[in-house]
């Protein structure tokens, strides 16, 4: 496992650390074009869910829900992601 790591939060990302290259990349085109004030008012589209779970699939490091302050595994990941923004809409 390496060092990275993702927070989860409202559905969305909420902060990263150590992100390898391939993370970073699929990261930077999750935000394309984006500007948000934080992760409550990040508004995904199905386009932006298609990226996220992208970017979790390939995760190798840890995986956080900032709400429950536990690490998640992927599977659990893109559930909470699927479900929170069907929620959502």
């Amino acid at each position: 496992m390496s060092d990275e790591t993702l927070t989860l939060k409202w559905g969305t990302v909420k902060g990263w650390s150590d992100l390898s290259e391939s993370s970073l990349d699929i990261l930077r085109r999750f935000f394309d074009g984006r500007k948000s004030s934080g992760a409550m008012t990040d508004i995904l589209n199905e386009r932006r869910v298609g990226i996220l779970c992208e970017l979790i699939e390939q995760f190798q490091g840890e995986i956080w829900n900032d709400w429950e302050g536990k690490q998640m595994t992927k599977d659990e990941a893109l559930k909470y992601v699927r479900e929170y923004t069907t929620r959502a809409a």
